[in-house]
């Protein structure tokens, strides 16, 4: 009998994203022995056993201080030696046009640099990228594969049926996700201050730092109509609060943001979302199912997200089912396009190319 392949999949656990457990479950049932990178070089024989490594946000820094960022990035650099050295296979997933990490940005593109010079493969979940990839990058030699990101349906346990009675006339808001300054949760509570009697705001999730959690709290102060749960929302109510809302609204920032699994996790669970026009919403192509904009400026955006907002508030009154229906229909989208299967079955395919 064979023994099975062994494999660095990074990270191989996260308990905020079930995204990272869907992919590793499905290799580990195809027969890859899956390692933490952590773990690379703690011996010689583990080392030289593993023949393929999986980075995922890999260019990401520790900024929480000078020395901290430093420290981060040389041990990457060490990691990316030792794959050199031991000849593994390397595959990059590509998740963001550029790291959210202002303080690291230098830095972790230097790190993205060297790391697309030296894949064997770039996975990218959205067409955009490949074009992004090569203006930045013209003597990219390593293999762009596009490959979806997977769908979250009944990942987070079923969904709740649907109610008419449930639905009221005030437009019902989500965000969800963690709460962290590139989302642009500063614009979505101003714009909620627009609408005080049509829409009620729930903004869901954990803040990156006690400070840019009191600085929520302040803006929203004295606004009615926004209701702030700024703390980590488990997996199993997830469902809940999707359900609860008629509409996600994720007004991310254009020039970092690519690919969500936040929008694939609303769609999965039937509810449609106002956002920004990223990968992920190009490549779903949902059309009139999907209340997406764009904007040039970032002195635009508001005015961009105000009139998805008052579009979805009309449709909303004349017909309470409108934007359930809408979400539903995005929901076959990502079973047929997002498939979780099919996804896995893409990435094993990949790994077997190369090895």
């Amino acid at each position: 009998m064979d023994s099975p392949t062994k494999i660095i999949f990074n990270p191989c656990e996260n308990k905020e994203n079930q995204y990272i457990t869907i992919l590793v479950n499905g290799l580990e049932k195809h027969g890859f022995e899956v390692s933490k990178l952590d773990d690379f070089l703690s011996s010689k024989k583990h080392y030289q056993s593993i023949k393929l490594l999986h980075l995922n946000w890999f260019e990401n820094l520790d900024d929480s201080s000078s020395s901290s960022m430093w420290k981060s990035y040389f041990r990457k650099l060490v990691v990316l030696a030792a794959i050199k050295f031991g000849k593994k296979k390397l595959v990059w997933t590509m998740h963001n046009r550029l790291s959210h990490e202002k303080k690291s940005g230098k830095l972790s593109r230097a790190l993205t640099q060297k790391i697309v010079a030296q894949a064997d493969a770039i996975i990218i979940h959205s067409e955009v990228s490949r074009g992004i990839l090569r203006s930045k990058y013209p003597n990219l030699k390593s293999k762009i594969i596009h490959i979806p990101h997977p769908d979250f349906v009944d990942v987070y346990g079923a969904m709740l049926p649907e109610s008419s009675e449930e639905r009221t006339p005030q437009l019902k808001l989500l965000f969800l996700g963690a709460i962290k300054p590139y989302k642009n949760i500063e614009l979505l509570i101003e714009v909620a201050r627009r609408f005080p009697q049509s829409v009620h705001l729930t903004i869901a999730g954990n803040p990156n730092s006690e400070a840019y959690r009191s600085e929520l709290q302040k803006l929203a102060e004295n606004t009615p109509n926004i209701s702030l749960e700024l703390k980590f929302i488990p997996d199993e109510e997830l469902p809940s609060y999707i359900h609860q809302s008629d509409l996600l609204i994720l007004p991310y920032s254009l020039d970092s943001s690519l690919n969500s699994g936040t929008v694939i996790l609303g769609f999965s669970y039937g509810r449609t979302v106002i956002c920004p026009r990223i990968g992920t919403i190009d490549d779903l192509d949902g059309g009139e199912n999907v209340f997406d904009y764009s904007y040039e400026y970032e002195s635009e955006h508001l005015e961009a997200l105000e009139k998805q907002i008052q579009k979805a508030i009309t449709l909303h009154q004349n017909n309470p089912n409108s934007l359930i229906e809408k979400g539903h229909r995005m929901q076959g989208l990502v079973l047929k396009k997002n498939n979780k299967q099919d996804v896995t079955d893409s990435l094993i395919e990949l790994y077997e190319s190369l090895l």
